[in-house]
């Protein structure tokens, strides 16, 4: 029973990833591209705490490849790139409870806790080109093999 509980919290807990969100930024994280010339973009990808690091690269290169195709490029290169995951703690204090029966009093303690978080991110630069140009990536290719990955269904 226990380990059918552990599962289940496991799944619902694998449902708190962030969301593509149709390439948009959102309250729990997401991605956003901004034009900086007119062929080059800055891809902004954050995650929450259920997030992890290839997801959020796999948001970078979709996103880059979206913005291509919007901008009328069919090629990307990544010219730098850098980690923008953000790491904190959370503690809760602990607390005790004494109750008295009769002429015996009982305490119970319980502990604080400490939980730390990572929140996975990165911000890169990207240029576009079209035709094939040497080290860059067909935008239609990723949007085709990474695009099904985290599309919603529409149904």
């Amino acid at each position: 029973m226990r380990r059918v509980l552990l599962w289940g919290f496991a799944l619902g807990l694998a449902g708190c990833a962030t969301s593509y969100n149709g390439g948009r930024m959102g309250f729990t994280g997401g991605v956003d591209a901004q034009m900086i010339t007119n062929d080059t973009a800055r891809i902004s990808a954050r995650g929450n705490g259920y997030t992890d690091q290839a997801r959020i690269s796999d948001f970078v290169m979709l996103k880059s490849a979206e913005t291509a195709r919007e901008h009328g490029f069919s090629h990307f290169i990544i010219l730098s790139g850098s980690d923008a995951s953000r790491e904190g703690v959370i503690s809760t204090p602990g607390y005790s409870q004494t109750n008295v029966i009769g002429n015996s009093a009982y305490t119970t303690y319980s502990p604080g806790s400490v939980q730390s978080y990572r929140k996975p991110g990165q911000d890169v630069m990207v240029k576009f080109c079209n035709g094939a140009c040497p080290g860059m990536l067909a935008a239609d290719e990723i949007i085709t093999n990474v695009g099904p990955r985290y599309y919603e269904k529409q149904g």
